[in-house]
């Protein structure tokens, strides 16, 4: 992923920028690597220590499970002081490292304000006592609101600064990773990895020689569609672009493609998966040798784990499938 946020296109090709010591504090990769592994230190210290302060920071309305606005009101009123202090923890770590990375704060804080009320609208939508009937989980609302603003209503540019989709991201798979116990790696990830160096191969040659074999694509191009297919979406096509010096055109050809079929495959394979009557692991595990990128495959393991009743399942064996096993692909390709 650093190679491809660290491309710039210049002329005819997408070219890779030389890495240097500054990378350790101006990339949002290291950035990720540096708070999830922040986070995961004082974790064990304040564990060590009896303290619940990570625990009430935690804190959201999607498992409140409410049924009257009354009900929702009140639970934000009894908390809005812990909603505060996380409001306000998140805004310092987030708001200090983009600010290193060149990011004007006036622009930074109020696009985060901005972006913390609505996942606050999205969690509590999921937390309706009757959002599971209607498959309203909290990573589809997120997509769907998602979905309407952009096409719907007119943001200012500026805002743009507080939409850090990656460095999120990054953030949040560090983390996840955190959750994860060395046994589960241990025992299933060999197995994991296994199948996914089978897709990895199986699926970017196929891609690359019908690109190029049958509709007569620039090898550049199918380079880049075959390892974006493959490997993981947006950040696998930058990389392999600024590896083969291809066109700008044919990363943006790819990265749409990309982000259109994960958008599709977020409401698809929940549906199919529960169709074909696969376990909660089973299909997470699906879902991560078919979704491109790891956000949408997150959502959509998350979603189909709500739906065979084991959240947990399905997200740590998307994880194993496609964080641990495919994402690697990355450098080797």
């Amino acid at each position: 992923m650093a190679a491809g946020n660290a491309g710039s296109e210049s002329g005819e090709g997408v070219q890779v920028r030389k890495s240097g010591w500054a990378d350790l504090y101006l990339q949002e990769d290291w950035w990720a690597i540096w708070l999830g592994v922040g986070t995961m230190v004082i974790a064990i210290v304040l564990f060590s220590s009896g303290s619940t302060v990570l625990k009430t920071l935690a804190i959201n309305p999607g498992g409140l499970k409410w049924s009257s606005l009354g009900q929702l009101t009140d639970h934000f009123a009894q908390n809005a002081h812990l909603y505060f202090y996380q409001f306000i923890a998140w805004l310092v770590i987030f708001g200090v490292s983009c600010r290193i990375m060149g990011i004007k704060l006036s622009e930074f804080i109020p696009a985060f304000v901005f972006l913390y009320i609505l996942s606050m609208i999205m969690f509590a939508i999921a937390g309706w006592a009757n959002a599971a009937k209607f498959n309203l989980e909290a990573p589809l609302v997120a997509l769907v609101i998602g979905l309407i603003i952009a096409n719907l209503i007119r943001l200012p540019k500026w805002m743009d600064a507080g939409f850090r989709v990656e460095y999120f991201v990054k953030l949040g798979v560090i983390l996840l990773g955190a959750t994860f116990p060395i046994s589960l790696i241990l025992t299933a990830g060999p197995v994991a990895i296994e199948q996914a160096t089978i897709i990895s191969l199986t699926t970017c040659l196929v891609i690359y020689f019908i690109a190029t074999r049958v509709f007569k694509l620039d090898r550049r191009l199918a380079a880049v569609l075959g390892v974006g297919g493959s490997v993981c979406g947006v950040s696998a096509s930058m990389a392999i672009a600024a590896s083969v010096g291809a066109k700008k055109e044919h990363l943006y050809t790819s990265v749409t493609l990309v982000v259109g079929w994960a958008l599709a495959m977020i409401l698809i394979l929940p549906f199919v998966a529960r169709a074909l009557g696969l376990t909660a692991g089973v299909g997470g595990a699906w879902i991560g040798t078919s979704e491109f990128a790891d956000a949408a495959g997150f959502a959509a393991s998350s979603a189909y784990g709500k739906m065979a009743g084991n959240e947990d399942a399905a997200i740590k064996a998307f994880t194993l499938m496609k964080v641990i096993g495919r994402d690697l692909w990355i450098g080797i390709w």
